[in-house]
C-alpha cells in the first residue's frame, strides 16, 4: 500500500512532463519517448508523463492502423514503458495510445508504478467531437467509443486523477475528482492552434482553482506540417491557479517541484468544500456509493 492510501504524508516529488515529437514511424515515436523518460529520470522526476497520442500522428486515420491490444502482452508501446517504470523504479503516467478492444477502440492512458506494473487505465470519456466553421472540424466518435469510468491512482506520493485532453471542459469531472480526494488531475491533451491559445491555460487554471488542486498538462509538440496542429505549452498549474513550469511549442521537458500539502494547505486556508451549499445545488458521484461531500 502507498504512504498516500495508508495516510501516512506524501513525501515531495519532482514531476516531469514529456513534450515529444511525434511522427508516422511508430517505432521511432516509442524510441524517442523512451529516451525522454530516461533523461526526466537522470533529472530526479519521480513522476514522468507522456503527450496524448504520442505513439502516432493526432488522426482518425492513424488510430485504427496504430491501435493495439493493451492486455495481450505483445502491446509494443506499453511494453516499453513498463520495463521503464522498472527499470527507473519511476511513475510513468503513459499520455495515451490508441486501444484495440475487440471491435472497438479508445483513447486510452496507463499507468506505470515503479515496479513495473499497470496499476490503472482511463479510457477518454468525453470525445472530441467539434465543428467550427472556417476553423477546425474534427470527430473523434468518426473513430474512437467514449470510456465509461474515471481513474483514481494512489501512489506513494498522493492521489491522482487522469483525464484526457477534452475530458478538461468538464468541470463536474474534476469536480468528483477531488470529492475522491485527488491532488492532482493530469490531463494528456493535444489541443489545436483555434482553442490552444484561449482555452489551454484557463481551463487547467479554472480546473486548478475552483478544486484547490494541481493541474499537469502534457502536449505533443507542434508540427506545423501535420494534418493536426497541436498548441503545445505543456505546463503546471498550482491550486492557487499559479502557473508552477510551463513550455512553449517546441519538443522539451517541463520540471516542476511538487509539494501536495499544499492542497491541503490551500483548502484549509479558503475552504470551499464547508461552504458549499448543498440545500441549493449538489452534485451527484453516479459511482461512489459514499456520496458527495461538497
Amino acid at each position: 500500500m502507498s504512504s498516500a492510501a495508508s495516510g501516512v504524508e506524501a513525501e515531495p516529488f519532482k514531476l516531469a512532463l514529456c513534450q515529444l515529437k511525434v511522427t508516422e514511424d511508430k517505432e521511432g515515436n516509442i524510441a524517442n519517448a523512451v529516451e525522454a523518460v530516461k533523461e526526466a529520470a537522470s533529472n530526479g522526476a519521480a513522476v514522468v508523463v507522456l503527450p496524448e497520442m504520442w505513439n502516432c500522428p493526432y488522426s482518425n486515420d492513424s488510430f485504427p492502423k496504430y491501435a493495439e491490444v493493451l492486455d495481450s502482452g505483445d502491446s509494443p508501446s506499453t511494453k516499453a514503458l513498463a520495463e521503464l517504470a522498472k527499470d527507473l523504479s519511476i511513475y510513468i503516467i503513459g499520455g495515451s495510445i490508441p486501444e484495440r478492444l475487440k471491435d472497438r477502440l479508445y483513447n486510452t492512458c496507463c499507468v506505470f508504478s515503479p515496479e513495473g506494473e499497470v496499476v490503472a487505465k482511463y479510457r477518454k470519456c468525453h470525445l472530441f467531437d467539434i465543428d467550427i466553421p472556417g476553423k477546425i472540424t474534427f470527430k473523434e466518435s468518426d473513430t474512437l467509443t467514449g470510456g465509461d469510468a474515471l481513474t483514481v491512482v494512489d501512489t506513494r506520493y498522493g492521489k491522482f486523477g487522469i483525464g484526457i485532453c477534452y475530458d478538461m471542459r468538464f468541470p463536474e469531472m474534476a469536480m468528483i475528482y477531488a470529492n475522491r480526494g485527488v491532488q492532482m488531475i493530469v490531463y494528456p491533451g493535444a489541443f489545436n492552434m483555434v482553442t490552444g491559445p484561449v482555452h489551454w491555460q484557463l481551463l487547467q487554471q479554472a480546473r486548478a482553482v475552483d478544486n484547490q488542486l494541481y493541474v499537469a498538462s502534457c502536449s505533443p509538440a507542434r508540427d506545423e506540417t501535420a494534418s493536426y496542429t497541436a498548441w503545445g505549452h505543456s505546463q503546471v498549474i498550482g491550486p492557487f491557479a499559479e502557473v508552477v513550469a510551463s513550455t512553449e511549442e517546441k519538443p522539451g521537458i517541463v520540471y516542476a517541484d511538487i509539494d501536495l500539502k499544499e492542497v491541503q494547505e490551500r483548502r484549509q486556508n479558503m475552504p470551499l468544500s464547508k461552504q458549499r451549499r448543498a440545500d441549493l445545488y449538489d452534485l451527484m458521484d453516479c459511482r461512489n456509493s459514499v456520496g458527495f461531500k461538497f
